[in-house]
């Protein structure tokens, strides 16, 4: 099953440096998230976009997790040649990594 099945994304930029946040539909899906959208699914979804460290926060009381992507932007808005230089297509890439049933 795809991870947006059961979450949705927001994202957002800073220089070069994109964070995604994954918000579950429904809180009972929260602890399913929790235990499969690692740093490590993640850097392995981003290979080929996120350069620098992931970090993931937990956001328990909006069944949120939200991951700060550095150097992620080829530069930042001035300065990337990229067709979405703000990122903010990354949420779909996100919401394609596969969980289990």
């Amino acid at each position: 099953m795809k991870l947006r099945k059961i979450a949705h994304s927001r994202t957002g930029d800073k220089g070069d440096i994109s964070v995604i946040s994954v918000i579950v539909y429904d809180e009972k899906n929260y602890k399913k998230i929790k235990e499969e959208v690692t740093v490590e699914k993640v850097k392995k979804q981003f290979v080929n976009i996120v350069k620098g460290k992931i970090t993931r926060y937990e956001i328990e009381s909006l069944g949120a997790l939200n991951f700060v992507m550095e150097n992620a932007l080829g530069g930042g808005v001035t300065r990337s040649l990229a067709i979405d230089p703000h990122g903010k297509s990354l949420s779909s890439l996100l919401l394609e990594i596969e969980l289990s049933d």
